[in-house]
């Protein structure tokens, strides 16, 4: 990409970079408010800025880096749109229905290194973070997409739970953060905004630092070590107890709710010895926890892994709950589509791989 997406500035650096280029403060304001209150698809739109100003944006930016590959639509509403990024990568973005408004589930890196035994993001390697203005294109993507249908609707919920670790490509996720809620823009409330981390104990520390009022999901999965290291490379480097470390440090930092997700696998974390010992992990601050068990989402017929019966999650929700913990079961949206998170682009990637003409990640 020889020039960046202006959506990867904060208002504050699109202030200070057009002032740097002899352009007038209230410059910022104006395109701004044609970037993401009007929804502009090309400079030239921006109809009250004047030439000379268009000018110096189209020499050093781009507007936009996204192509739309593949777009699946369920019988929920789920919406799941595979994007081709400007040097041939693809990623995936969601659109969710909720009675509480629409949620969108963003990337942040092509490919993920975590290497989580269970999800499809982890099928092909980190080839690249994404850019702070790659992040923020999803939404407005996704958000001229619904513009187009003309019915007034707007996202309002984030989740940064798709391709990749977010808190590995932490200081893009923050742009990307301030970005969609700064209130002259967008204006997504930042307590409509979760972050998930697959437990990267020290960017934890570093995210209760920046004092956002985002929320925080944290991919649990097990509640001991042998087994969650079993399904989970990262606890190699980050175990338990370093983890809790550092989600006691966020908890004394924010006083914020952490949401504990927990994919429930056939015969493998499923039992009421792990609900038991997932309670006792969270008794001290179950006041701020939450715990999301999740139904497992099969990636491919050669898994090893299968989802537990309905009857076993009950249990382990009830058992949760005997114990004061506050839980509840995510049941997936898109179920008849490419569901679980990176197995469209997986599909899309073994599917076009013989062909040699186009740039893919392998």
């Amino acid at each position: 990409m020889s020039k960046p997406s202006i959506y990867g500035m904060t208002y504050e650096q699109l202030k200070d970079w057009l002032m740097d280029h002899g352009q007038k403060r209230f410059r910022a304001d104006q395109v701004w408010n044609w970037l993401y209150k009007k929804r502009i698809n090309h400079f030239s739109d921006m109809k009250n800025i004047n030439k000379e100003t268009i000018g110096l944006l189209d020499e050093h930016f781009v507007l936009g880096v996204l192509e739309e590959e593949v777009k699946q639509e369920s019988k929920d509403g789920t919406i799941k749109y595979l994007f081709r990024l400007t040097d041939g990568n693809l990623i995936e973005t969601v659109l969710m229905r909720f009675n509480y408004g629409l949620s969108v589930c963003v990337t942040t890196q092509v490919g993920c290194n975590i290497g989580c035994s269970f999800c499809a993001s982890g099928l092909l390697n980190k080839s690249r973070d994404l850019t702070s203005g790659e992040i923020v294109e999803q939404i407005m993507m996704v958000q001229k997409n619904l513009d187009l249908k003309g019915k007034d609707e707007r996202v309002s919920h984030i989740v940064v739970m798709g391709i990749g670790e977010p808190l590995d490509n932490f200081d893009n996720l923050m742009d990307f953060i301030y970005i969609v809620n700064d209130d002259r823009g967008l204006n997504i409330g930042a307590r409509h905004i979760t972050v998930s981390t697959s437990g990267l104990a020290h960017k934890i520390y570093k995210f209760a630092d920046t004092g956002v009022q985002v929320n925080l999901a944290v991919s649990i999965h097990a509640p001991n070590n042998e087994l969650r290291r079993s399904i989970m490379k990262i606890n190699k480097a980050f175990p338990i107890e370093k983890l809790m470390d550092a989600i006691h440090y966020y908890l004394q930092k924010t006083n914020r709710r952490i949401t504990y997700e927990y994919i429930m696998l056939k015969d493998v974390n499923d039992h009421q010895e792990e609900a038991i010992q997932l309670a006792e992990l969270l008794k001290d601050h179950r006041k701020l926890a939450y715990v999301n068990l999740i139904p497992y989402n099969t990636v491919d017929e050669h898994s090893q892994y299968q989802r537990s019966d309905s009857a076993t999650i009950q249990a382990f929700f009830e058992t949760l709950k005997e114990q004061g913990i506050n839980c509840g079961v995510r049941w997936e949206n898109g179920a008849d589509i490419d569901a679980a998170c990176g197995q469209l682009r997986s599909k899309q990637i073994k599917k076009m791989k013989p062909n040699r003409s186009r740039s893919l990640s392998k």
